[in-house]
């Protein structure tokens, strides 16, 4: 298993954006009673949303749960605008392990609203992240198993080779839409299994025979609340 450096490493610390992608596994958008889409679901994090491992996953108020979603992170390694999917993977650094925290409720209400989700995903703490994983360190990125645990019961458990959009066509899609810049990162798509985490729980999380990563979660506090 790789050895995972301190904080978060430089590539990242460059990055301009977080590009996720939303319902890249057909289970995953079935279990939220989606439509599996027939072109990449898209929305942006800021990267202030970061989270190093071993930190602390904040439960804002006045939710009590959020739910979490494991997802192969692609780091680009240089700038990508209007990328063919032949040569798209050349445009890849290294590659980590993310969770897209999220607050299902607050989504729901805004997706009900026709309403943008910023601030259901993109909160601080929302992107906790590994460190990155060189590009030849990951010798088949399309057949990755990527796990999570609450408590060390699993919850979520899949493949990246049952992503509904490859990463050779998402590099090329994005780049048609928004320059990609050395250090942004794309999250791919969580499969199936989210579920809710509360204040007091452990997550850990992994990319099999890769790396893991772990979290607590406890509730925000803010100053002089």
């Amino acid at each position: 298993m790789a050895t995972a450096s301190s904080g978060i490493q430089k590539l990242l610390q460059v990055g301009t954006k977080i590009v996720a992608v939303g319902r890249n596994y057909a289970a995953h958008a079935k279990e939220l009673g989606n439509a599996v889409p027939k072109e990449p679901v898209l929305f942006l994090k800021p990267t202030s949303s970061y989270l190093e491992n071993g930190g602390t996953i904040e439960v804002p108020h006045p939710l009590d749960s959020l739910d979490h979603e494991v997802e192969l992170a692609v780091v680009i390694g240089q700038k990508a605008r209007d990328v063919p999917e032949t040569t798209a993977m050349d445009y890849v650094g290294g590659y980590a392990l993310a969770l897209d925290m999220t607050a299902r409720e607050i989504q729901s209400s805004a997706k009900s609203a026709g309403l943008p989700w910023t601030v259901a995903k993109g909160q601080d703490t929302f992107t906790p992240i590994s460190s990155v994983l060189p590009k030849l360190e990951v010798c088949d990125p399309d057949n990755l198993e990527l796990w999570l645990k609450v408590d060390g019961e699993i919850r979520q458990k899949g493949s990246t080779k049952d992503m509904i959009f490859k990463l050779p066509f998402l590099i090329s899609h994005i780049s048609s839409i928004m320059t990609l810049f050395e250090g942004d990162v794309i999250l791919t798509g969580t499969p199936q299994g989210v579920g809710p985490v509360k204040a007091g729980q452990k997550i850990t999380a992994g990319i099999t025979g890769l790396l893991d990563v772990h979290f607590n979660v406890e509730k925000r506090q803010r100053p002089g609340i």
